[in-house]
């Protein structure tokens, strides 16, 4: 599940723009925070002013204003209306109309309005699967705790939903090793292993584990992989190999973890 942490900053006003194209203001939820403490608009502009950028937003409607000037996306999308309506997905085809659920319906923002379709030369990823490692190992969220936990698990109300370590398998794979649900697991790949307690889902596919990388005394991240994308630079943690071998009190997994 990916959570969208911007809309739970409760001590400043800002305002929201994300993937999921939802655009909208994030209002103030407590008191204004204590001390020399100061709002992130206050904070940023004195650091440009000490750049010699000459600043003077009044506050953040003006700053939205002046970005959604010069973003065609935004047209139709004043601070005014976000202020009233509280979110409007993006892009809309006039002030008073919904926005579009659909991206691009008309055209893309080409000359020609066509998009441009190239083929992908896939790589392989840097391990797959073989005879020693079968299976395939990824990493994630959970509902509840937001990315490693840092402040998620120090929630009593969200630590007591999901307070341990789990690796979530397919059913029919948990009964071929001969591990019931909450029966331990040791995960391991080359480069570490972890002990954590299983759980059965249907929804992870036959042949891979997932396994939520918030839990410190069980961290998902020892087992993967540093090997980085050609081109991208960015690490390959979706995809790590287990061991085959699994017994009753020592389940050895290998896999391939999360981007």
């Amino acid at each position: 599940m990916r959570m969208s942490c911007c809309r739970l900053r409760p001590f400043r006003e800002d305002r929201v723009l994300h993937q999921y194209r939802p655009a909208g203001p994030a209002r103030p939820g407590g008191p204004a925070a204590a001390g020399e403490a100061k709002p992130d608009l206050e904070i940023i502009q004195d650091l440009a002013n000490r750049l010699g950028c000459n600043w003077s937003y009044p506050n953040v409607g003006a700053v939205y204003t002046e970005m959604a000037s010069t973003m065609p996306s935004l047209d139709g999308i004043s601070w005014d209306r976000l202020v009233r309506e509280g979110a409007v997905t993006y892009p809309t085809d006039g002030e008073d109309k919904p926005g579009n659920e659909i991206i691009f319906s008309a055209g893309f923002p080409t000359k020609s309005g066509r998009g441009k379709i190239v083929p992908a030369n896939v790589l392989p990823p840097d391990e797959v699967p073989d005879e020693a490692f079968p299976f395939v190992l990824t990493t994630g969220r959970v509902l509840e705790h937001w990315h490693t936990g840092a402040m998620t698990r120090r929630s009593s109300v969200l630590d007591d939903l999901e307070p341990e370590a789990v690796a979530l398998m397919a059913p029919r794979e948990l009964k071929k090793l001969g591990v019931a649900p909450g029966g331990m697991l040791r995960v391991s790949t080359r480069r570490g292993a972890i002990e954590l307690k299983a759980r059965a889902d249907s929804d992870v596919p036959q042949g891979m584990i997932f396994i939520p990388f918030c839990y410190a005394e069980a961290a998902a991240n020892l087992l993967t992989n540093p090997a980085l994308d050609p081109f991208r630079q960015d690490s390959g943690v979706q995809i790590l190999r287990r061991p085959r071998r699994a017994g009753p009190a020592d389940r050895r997994c290998g896999g391939i973890g999360e981007r």
